[in-house]
Protein backbone atom coordinates (compact mmCIF):
# COMPACT_ATOMS: atom_id res chain seq x y z
CA UNK A 1 0.00 0.00 0.00
CA UNK A 2 1.08 3.24 -0.43
CA UNK A 3 -0.58 6.31 1.53
CA UNK A 4 -0.29 10.25 1.80
CA UNK A 5 0.32 12.28 4.27
CA UNK A 6 3.16 12.35 6.67
CA UNK A 7 4.74 15.12 7.98
CA UNK A 8 8.81 15.02 7.49
CA UNK A 9 8.85 17.93 10.23
CA UNK A 10 7.74 15.23 12.86
CA UNK A 11 10.27 14.66 15.43
CA UNK A 12 11.89 10.75 15.37
CA UNK A 13 10.59 10.53 18.79
CA UNK A 14 6.89 10.38 17.27
CA UNK A 15 5.35 7.48 15.65
CA UNK A 16 4.40 8.06 12.21
CA UNK A 17 3.58 4.78 10.96
CA UNK A 18 0.99 3.99 8.67
CA UNK A 19 -0.97 2.54 11.54
CA UNK A 20 -0.64 5.58 13.68
CA UNK A 21 -1.29 8.04 10.56
CA UNK A 22 -4.83 6.04 10.12
CA UNK A 23 -5.88 6.12 13.69
CA UNK A 24 -5.16 10.02 14.17
CA UNK A 25 -7.21 10.97 10.78
CA UNK A 26 -10.73 12.17 10.84
CA UNK A 27 -11.59 9.51 8.36
CA UNK A 28 -10.09 6.95 5.76
CA UNK A 29 -10.24 7.12 1.90
CA UNK A 30 -8.80 4.14 0.04
CA UNK A 31 -8.29 4.67 -3.70
CA UNK A 32 -8.38 1.41 -5.62
CA UNK A 33 -5.71 1.66 -8.56
CA UNK A 34 -6.75 -1.66 -9.85
CA UNK A 35 -10.11 -0.15 -10.64
CA UNK A 36 -8.70 2.51 -12.01
CA UNK A 37 -6.30 0.69 -14.59
CA UNK A 38 -10.31 -1.94 -14.55
CA UNK A 39 -12.22 1.17 -15.65
CA UNK A 40 -9.89 2.70 -18.06
CA UNK A 41 -9.38 -0.87 -20.09
CA UNK A 42 -12.73 -1.29 -19.77
CA UNK A 43 -13.53 2.02 -21.76
CA UNK A 44 -10.60 1.44 -24.51
CA UNK A 45 -11.61 -1.92 -25.14
CA UNK A 46 -15.79 -0.90 -25.60
CA UNK A 47 -14.82 2.06 -28.33
CA UNK A 48 -11.77 0.57 -30.28
CA UNK A 49 -10.32 1.77 -32.70
CA UNK A 50 -10.78 5.01 -31.23
CA UNK A 51 -7.62 6.08 -28.99
CA UNK A 52 -8.85 6.69 -25.44
CA UNK A 53 -7.19 9.34 -23.13
CA UNK A 54 -7.79 9.89 -19.95
CA UNK A 55 -8.52 13.21 -18.81
CA UNK A 56 -6.61 14.04 -15.27
CA UNK A 57 -7.39 17.51 -14.78
CA UNK A 58 -8.38 18.80 -10.56
CA UNK A 59 -5.26 16.18 -9.56
CA UNK A 60 -7.05 13.50 -10.80
CA UNK A 61 -10.64 14.55 -10.04
CA UNK A 62 -8.99 15.06 -6.23
CA UNK A 63 -7.14 11.28 -5.84
CA UNK A 64 -3.84 12.59 -6.34
CA UNK A 65 -2.57 12.61 -10.54
CA UNK A 66 1.13 11.67 -9.33
CA UNK A 67 -0.69 8.31 -7.73
CA UNK A 68 -3.22 7.96 -11.07
CA UNK A 69 -2.13 8.97 -14.38
CA UNK A 70 0.83 6.14 -13.97
CA UNK A 71 -1.69 3.59 -13.56
CA UNK A 72 -3.58 4.97 -16.91
CA UNK A 73 -0.40 4.58 -18.34
CA UNK A 74 0.36 1.35 -17.38
CA UNK A 75 -3.12 0.60 -19.01
CA UNK A 76 -1.85 1.82 -22.51
CA UNK A 77 -2.98 5.41 -22.05
CA UNK A 78 -0.79 8.24 -24.29
CA UNK A 79 -2.77 11.03 -24.23
CA UNK A 80 -3.82 12.87 -20.73
CA UNK A 81 -6.02 16.10 -20.22
CA UNK A 82 -5.47 18.76 -17.53
CA UNK A 83 -7.46 21.68 -17.51
CA UNK A 84 -4.40 24.28 -16.51
CA UNK A 85 -0.91 24.78 -17.61
CA UNK A 86 0.39 24.57 -13.98
CA UNK A 87 -1.43 20.85 -13.58
CA UNK A 88 0.17 19.53 -17.08
CA UNK A 89 3.89 20.92 -15.32
CA UNK A 90 3.40 19.06 -12.24
CA UNK A 91 1.86 15.87 -14.05
CA UNK A 92 5.02 15.47 -16.75
CA UNK A 93 7.34 13.81 -14.37
CA UNK A 94 4.59 10.98 -13.79
CA UNK A 95 3.72 9.48 -17.03
CA UNK A 96 6.21 8.44 -19.74
CA UNK A 97 7.78 10.52 -22.38
CA UNK A 98 5.93 8.97 -25.13
CA UNK A 99 2.58 10.55 -23.50
CA UNK A 100 0.94 13.46 -24.84
CA UNK A 101 -0.55 16.17 -21.92
CA UNK A 102 -2.75 18.44 -23.39
CA UNK A 103 -4.38 21.58 -21.84
CA UNK A 104 -7.81 21.79 -22.03
CA UNK A 105 -8.25 25.88 -20.70
CA UNK A 106 -5.49 26.62 -23.21
CA UNK A 107 -3.25 29.40 -22.52
CA UNK A 108 -3.23 32.68 -20.59
CA UNK A 109 -1.09 35.39 -22.78
CA UNK A 110 2.75 35.35 -22.47
CA UNK A 111 3.24 31.31 -21.27
CA UNK A 112 3.31 29.82 -24.76
CA UNK A 113 6.83 29.92 -24.43
CA UNK A 114 6.70 27.81 -21.11
CA UNK A 115 3.99 25.50 -22.79
CA UNK A 116 6.58 24.72 -25.96
CA UNK A 117 9.39 24.68 -23.74
CA UNK A 118 7.69 21.03 -22.45
CA UNK A 119 6.26 19.79 -25.08
CA UNK A 120 2.74 20.45 -23.87
CA UNK A 121 -0.05 20.94 -25.95
CA UNK A 122 -2.47 23.45 -25.64
CA UNK A 123 -6.29 23.53 -26.58
CA UNK A 124 -6.89 26.53 -28.41
CA UNK A 125 -10.49 28.01 -27.89
CA UNK A 126 -10.35 31.15 -29.34
CA UNK A 127 -8.88 33.11 -32.27
CA UNK A 128 -6.70 34.93 -29.69
CA UNK A 129 -5.16 31.74 -28.29
CA UNK A 130 -4.47 30.76 -31.91
CA UNK A 131 -2.99 33.55 -32.80
CA UNK A 132 -0.99 33.89 -29.84
CA UNK A 133 0.08 30.21 -30.06
CA UNK A 134 0.51 30.53 -34.08
CA UNK A 135 2.88 33.58 -33.69
CA UNK A 136 5.16 32.11 -30.93
CA UNK A 137 5.56 29.27 -33.70
CA UNK A 138 6.13 31.32 -36.93
CA UNK A 139 8.89 33.12 -34.32
CA UNK A 140 11.07 29.87 -33.98
CA UNK A 141 9.98 28.58 -37.67
CA UNK A 142 8.96 25.76 -36.60
CA UNK A 143 5.25 23.98 -36.54
CA UNK A 144 3.71 23.51 -32.80
CA UNK A 145 1.10 21.42 -32.03
CA UNK A 146 -2.33 21.64 -30.85
CA UNK A 147 -5.78 21.08 -30.64
CA UNK A 148 -8.97 23.53 -32.12
CA UNK A 149 -12.05 23.51 -29.92
CA UNK A 150 -15.26 24.33 -32.19
CA UNK A 151 -17.95 25.33 -29.88
CA UNK A 152 -20.87 23.03 -30.97
CA UNK A 153 -23.89 24.08 -28.32
CA UNK A 154 -22.40 24.45 -25.46
CA UNK A 155 -21.14 28.37 -24.52
CA UNK A 156 -18.59 27.50 -22.64
CA UNK A 157 -15.09 27.08 -24.68
CA UNK A 158 -14.22 26.98 -28.50
CA UNK A 159 -14.48 28.94 -31.74
CA UNK A 160 -17.89 30.24 -32.25
CA UNK A 161 -20.19 29.75 -35.24
CA UNK A 162 -18.60 33.27 -36.95
CA UNK A 163 -14.92 32.41 -35.29
CA UNK A 164 -15.12 29.37 -37.51
CA UNK A 165 -16.08 31.38 -40.65
CA UNK A 166 -13.61 33.78 -39.81
CA UNK A 167 -11.03 31.23 -39.96
CA UNK A 168 -12.40 28.84 -42.84
CA UNK A 169 -12.21 32.39 -44.81
CA UNK A 170 -8.36 32.22 -44.02
CA UNK A 171 -6.48 29.18 -43.05
CA UNK A 172 -3.51 31.30 -43.21
CA UNK A 173 -4.34 32.18 -39.30
CA UNK A 174 -3.51 27.78 -38.37
CA UNK A 175 0.07 28.92 -40.58
CA UNK A 176 2.57 27.67 -38.05
CA UNK A 177 -0.12 25.26 -36.03
CA UNK A 178 0.24 21.61 -36.71
CA UNK A 179 -3.80 21.09 -35.89
CA UNK A 180 -3.66 17.18 -33.89
CA UNK A 181 -7.13 16.75 -33.31
CA UNK A 182 -10.05 19.12 -33.94
CA UNK A 183 -12.43 18.92 -30.24
CA UNK A 184 -15.94 19.67 -29.06
CA UNK A 185 -17.53 18.95 -25.76
CA UNK A 186 -20.61 17.55 -25.40
CA UNK A 187 -22.73 18.99 -22.70
CA UNK A 188 -25.75 16.32 -22.52
CA UNK A 189 -23.38 13.44 -23.15
CA UNK A 190 -24.63 11.91 -19.79
CA UNK A 191 -28.22 11.54 -21.18
CA UNK A 192 -28.48 9.65 -24.22
CA UNK A 193 -31.90 10.80 -24.75
CA UNK A 194 -31.05 14.40 -24.87
CA UNK A 195 -31.46 16.24 -28.38
CA UNK A 196 -28.57 18.24 -27.50
CA UNK A 197 -26.56 15.22 -28.28
CA UNK A 198 -27.68 14.79 -32.04
CA UNK A 199 -27.81 18.60 -32.27
CA UNK A 200 -23.94 19.09 -31.12
CA UNK A 201 -23.16 16.09 -33.23
CA UNK A 202 -24.60 17.82 -36.63
CA UNK A 203 -23.01 20.73 -35.76
CA UNK A 204 -19.97 18.97 -35.73
CA UNK A 205 -20.05 17.19 -38.77
CA UNK A 206 -20.86 20.77 -40.65
CA UNK A 207 -17.59 22.12 -39.32
CA UNK A 208 -15.90 19.10 -40.33
CA UNK A 209 -16.86 20.13 -44.05
CA UNK A 210 -15.36 22.83 -43.78
CA UNK A 211 -12.35 21.74 -41.63
CA UNK A 212 -11.32 18.42 -43.42
CA UNK A 213 -8.74 16.00 -43.30
CA UNK A 214 -8.33 16.32 -38.90
CA UNK A 215 -8.84 14.06 -36.27
CA UNK A 216 -11.56 14.62 -33.98
CA UNK A 217 -12.04 14.13 -30.68
CA UNK A 218 -15.46 14.54 -29.47
CA UNK A 219 -16.71 11.82 -26.51
CA UNK A 220 -16.26 12.96 -22.97
CA UNK A 221 -17.19 9.64 -20.38
CA UNK A 222 -20.85 9.35 -21.67
CA UNK A 223 -20.49 9.78 -25.12
CA UNK A 224 -17.63 6.69 -24.94
CA UNK A 225 -21.35 5.10 -24.39
CA UNK A 226 -23.30 6.26 -27.02
CA UNK A 227 -23.27 5.10 -30.46
CA UNK A 228 -19.80 5.32 -32.42
CA UNK A 229 -20.64 7.76 -34.66
CA UNK A 230 -19.72 9.99 -31.56
CA UNK A 231 -16.49 8.18 -30.75
CA UNK A 232 -14.26 9.41 -33.93
CA UNK A 233 -10.32 9.27 -33.28
CA UNK A 234 -9.93 9.73 -29.58
CA UNK A 235 -12.23 10.22 -26.67
CA UNK A 236 -11.15 11.93 -23.32
CA UNK A 237 -13.20 9.99 -20.33
CA UNK A 238 -13.05 11.78 -17.09
CA UNK A 239 -15.69 10.63 -14.42
CA UNK A 240 -15.76 7.07 -15.68
CA UNK A 241 -12.63 6.26 -15.08
CA UNK A 242 -12.97 7.56 -11.67
CA UNK A 243 -15.87 4.93 -11.42
CA UNK A 244 -18.47 7.67 -12.13
CA UNK A 245 -21.85 6.22 -13.57
CA UNK A 246 -21.24 7.66 -17.30
CA UNK A 247 -25.06 8.16 -17.86
CA UNK A 248 -28.04 9.01 -15.97
CA UNK A 249 -30.68 6.82 -14.63
CA UNK A 250 -28.74 3.39 -16.50
CA UNK A 251 -26.50 0.61 -14.45
CA UNK A 252 -23.28 2.10 -13.57
CA UNK A 253 -20.84 -0.36 -15.83
CA UNK A 254 -17.64 0.83 -14.10
CA UNK A 255 -15.76 -0.54 -10.76
CA UNK A 256 -16.26 1.65 -7.50
CA UNK A 257 -12.64 3.63 -7.09
CA UNK A 258 -12.91 5.19 -3.80
CA UNK A 259 -14.21 4.34 -0.47
CA UNK A 260 -14.47 6.47 2.91
CA UNK A 261 -14.38 6.24 6.54
CA UNK A 262 -15.20 8.57 9.64
CA UNK A 263 -14.31 7.79 12.55
CA UNK A 264 -16.99 8.87 15.58
CA UNK A 265 -15.35 10.99 17.94
CA UNK A 266 -18.49 11.02 20.51
CA UNK A 267 -21.40 8.82 21.52
CA UNK A 268 -24.62 10.28 23.75
CA UNK A 269 -28.16 9.76 24.07
CA UNK A 270 -30.55 12.57 24.46
CA UNK A 271 -34.28 12.50 25.24
CA UNK A 272 -37.15 13.94 23.20
CA UNK A 273 -37.46 17.43 22.46
CA UNK A 274 -33.27 18.42 22.03
CA UNK A 275 -32.13 20.31 19.39
CA UNK A 276 -29.00 19.10 17.76
CA UNK A 277 -26.41 21.52 15.92
CA UNK A 278 -25.58 25.02 14.89
CA UNK A 279 -28.88 26.42 14.59
CA UNK A 280 -31.12 23.69 16.44
CA UNK A 281 -31.95 22.53 12.82
CA UNK A 282 -33.11 19.64 13.90
CA UNK A 283 -34.64 18.62 17.07
CA UNK A 284 -35.33 14.78 18.33
CA UNK A 285 -38.53 13.26 18.56
CA UNK A 286 -37.70 10.84 21.10
CA UNK A 287 -34.98 9.64 22.93
CA UNK A 288 -31.84 9.38 20.52
CA UNK A 289 -28.24 7.95 20.36
CA UNK A 290 -26.58 10.65 18.36
CA UNK A 291 -22.79 9.90 17.71
CA UNK A 292 -20.46 12.56 16.37
CA UNK A 293 -18.10 11.63 13.60
CA UNK A 294 -14.64 13.88 12.59
CA UNK A 295 -15.62 14.66 9.17
CA UNK A 296 -17.42 17.92 7.80
CA UNK A 297 -17.26 20.81 5.09
CA UNK A 298 -13.86 21.13 5.92
CA UNK A 299 -12.91 17.75 4.20
CA UNK A 300 -15.28 17.95 1.49
CA UNK A 301 -18.63 16.58 2.96
CA UNK A 302 -20.63 19.20 1.35
CA UNK A 303 -22.95 21.24 4.00
CA UNK A 304 -25.93 20.78 1.79
CA UNK A 305 -26.21 17.23 3.52
CA UNK A 306 -27.13 18.43 6.89
CA UNK A 307 -30.14 16.93 7.71
CA UNK A 308 -30.76 14.50 4.69
CA UNK A 309 -28.03 12.23 3.59
CA UNK A 310 -26.42 9.43 5.84
CA UNK A 311 -23.58 7.30 6.70
CA UNK A 312 -23.88 3.21 6.60
CA UNK A 313 -22.06 0.68 9.57
CA UNK A 314 -22.80 -2.37 8.15
CA UNK A 315 -26.50 -2.41 6.58
CA UNK A 316 -27.64 0.14 9.19
CA UNK A 317 -28.75 3.19 7.40
CA UNK A 318 -27.85 6.40 10.30
CA UNK A 319 -28.93 9.61 8.89
CA UNK A 320 -27.26 12.72 9.38
CA UNK A 321 -28.95 15.13 11.42
CA UNK A 322 -28.92 18.74 12.25
CA UNK A 323 -26.44 21.11 10.13
CA UNK A 324 -22.89 19.36 8.60
CA UNK A 325 -20.48 21.32 10.88
CA UNK A 326 -16.94 22.13 9.27
CA UNK A 327 -15.09 19.47 11.53
CA UNK A 328 -18.07 16.55 12.51
CA UNK A 329 -21.49 15.32 11.68
CA UNK A 330 -24.12 13.57 14.25
CA UNK A 331 -26.04 10.95 13.43
CA UNK A 332 -28.91 9.76 14.41
CA UNK A 333 -27.35 6.01 16.04
CA UNK A 334 -31.10 5.18 17.48
CA UNK A 335 -31.05 1.98 15.04
CA UNK A 336 -27.96 0.59 16.06
CA UNK A 337 -27.45 -1.15 20.10
CA UNK A 338 -26.74 0.47 22.21
CA UNK A 339 -22.19 0.72 22.39
CA UNK A 340 -22.10 -0.53 19.26
CA UNK A 341 -20.21 2.60 18.28
CA UNK A 342 -17.16 3.65 20.05
CA UNK A 343 -14.55 6.29 20.17
CA UNK A 344 -12.62 5.77 17.39
CA UNK A 345 -15.09 3.12 15.62
CA UNK A 346 -15.42 3.47 11.78
CA UNK A 347 -18.61 4.65 9.46
CA UNK A 348 -18.79 4.47 6.26
CA UNK A 349 -19.58 7.43 3.77
CA UNK A 350 -18.67 5.88 0.53
CA UNK A 351 -18.80 2.35 -0.20
CA UNK A 352 -20.70 -0.77 -0.76
CA UNK A 353 -23.84 0.53 0.96
CA UNK A 354 -23.67 3.94 -0.82
CA UNK A 355 -21.90 5.29 -4.14
CA UNK A 356 -20.67 8.53 -5.08
CA UNK A 357 -24.32 8.93 -6.89
CA UNK A 358 -26.15 8.21 -3.86
CA UNK A 359 -24.32 10.78 -2.02
CA UNK A 360 -24.83 13.72 -4.72
CA UNK A 361 -28.29 13.31 -5.08
CA UNK A 362 -28.52 13.53 -0.97
CA UNK A 363 -26.83 16.51 -1.64
CA UNK A 364 -28.41 18.38 -4.93
CA UNK A 365 -25.41 17.77 -6.55
CA UNK A 366 -23.30 15.49 -9.05
CA UNK A 367 -20.90 12.97 -8.23
CA UNK A 368 -17.87 15.19 -10.06
CA UNK A 369 -18.53 17.67 -7.21
CA UNK A 370 -18.48 14.84 -4.08
CA UNK A 371 -15.48 13.21 -5.36
CA UNK A 372 -13.41 16.57 -6.11
CA UNK A 373 -14.23 17.81 -2.42
CA UNK A 374 -12.93 15.23 -0.55
CA UNK A 375 -9.91 16.93 0.88
CA UNK A 376 -6.89 16.56 2.02
CA UNK A 377 -6.96 15.75 5.92
CA UNK A 378 -8.32 12.41 5.08
CA UNK A 379 -5.65 9.62 5.38
CA UNK A 380 -5.44 8.09 1.97
CA UNK A 381 -4.84 3.99 1.55
CA UNK A 382 -3.65 3.10 -1.99
CA UNK A 383 -4.25 -0.52 -2.86
CA UNK A 384 -3.77 -2.28 -5.93
CA UNK A 385 -0.85 -0.74 -6.92
CA UNK A 386 1.16 -2.61 -9.70
CA UNK A 387 3.90 0.44 -9.76
CA UNK A 388 4.68 0.26 -5.72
Amino acid sequence: MSVIFADTRTPESVDTSDNQLALAAGGILTIDLGALRANYKHVADAITPTRTAAVVKADAYGLGADKVAPQFYAAGCRDFFVAHLGEALNLHPHIGKDATIYILNGLQPQTEQLCAGHNIVPVLNSLEQLSNWAALANSQNRKLPALLQLDTGMSRLGLSEQELQTLVADLSLLDGVDVKFIISHLAAGDNVQSPQNKAQLERMQAALKLLPHHAVAFSNSGGTFMERSYHYDLARPGIALYGGAPQENLPNPMRPVVSLQARVIQCRTVPAKTLVGYGGSYETQAETRVATIAVGYADGWLRHLSNKGCAYYGDVRLPIIGRVSMDSITLDVSALPEGTLKLGSLVELIGPHQTLEQVAQDAGTIAYEVLTSLGNRYHRIYINDILA
